[in-house]
């Protein structure tokens, strides 16, 4: 057990050191030597737990996606904790998707910079690919659930709207990656992320959940 424990450790470790050169030098910059170099490991040691430089990229890729997802994961746990609505834990959960602090635009960067050599590797367009249907499946079944609750009207296109959705919190991200500063009304971009988005998620979360109602009128 604690060898495959040191396996995974290691394998993590350099995944990071792949997504710290990618974020500050980019795609290109990711060589297996300046990897080693920057998880502190030998270029052996790093080609025994990844024989090629696509099986690397590929993990590092599916790592950044594993670390947002699970961020969005906490959110979902804690406003289900806290009794939210859905609409107010969808809200939370995709503002994790947004370039709003440094984290997630070191995130943002690598992500873009993989969805950019995509286009050239089919392993990494899988993994894009099945990205953006698991985000879209996750956001319908909130919509889903909505419908269920009370939350969402039952004519509304559960695939429709997590697909509209989707697609706004994407482009938003994209405007915060390259003008977060930029002026929008009195605020800037970033300031005004979260007005951006709740029109969009209260424009398919229209009511409120019959649970809660019920509980009020107790």
């Amino acid at each position: 057990m604690p060898r495959v424990a040191d396996h995974d450790a290691r394998r993590r470790q350099i995944a990071d050191a792949v997504r710290s050169v990618v974020s500050t030098r980019g795609l290109d910059a990711a060589t297996v030597s300046r990897v080693a170099r920057e998880a502190g490991f030998s270029v052996g040691l790093v080609q025994h737990y990844f024989p090629s430089k696509d099986d690397l990229l590929l993990f590092a890729y599916e790592r950044v996606m594993a670390r947002v997802g699970a961020r969005a994961g906490d959110r979902i746990a804690e406003g289900e904790s806290a009794r939210g609505s859905i609409a107010a834990v969808l809200h939370s959960a995709l503002r994790e998707l947004l370039p709003l602090d440094e984290e997630r635009r070191s995130e943002y960067r690598v992500t873009q910079a993989f969805a950019g050599r995509s286009l050239e590797n089919p392993g990494l367009a899988g993994i894009a690919a099945a990205n953006s249907a698991r985000l879209r499946g996750e956001i319908a079944t909130a919509v889903a659930n909505g419908t269920a609750c009370g939350e969402v009207e039952p004519d509304v296109d559960a695939q429709t709207a997590a697909a509209r959705i989707l697609a706004t919190c994407e482009g938003l991200a994209a405007q915060l990656h390259r003008e977060p500063e930029a002026a929008v009304g009195a605020a800037t971009l970033s300031g005004a992320a979260d007005a951006i988005l709740a029109p969009v998620i209260g424009a398919v979360f229209t009511g409120e959940c019959r649970q809660y109602a019920q509980d009020r009128n107790r």
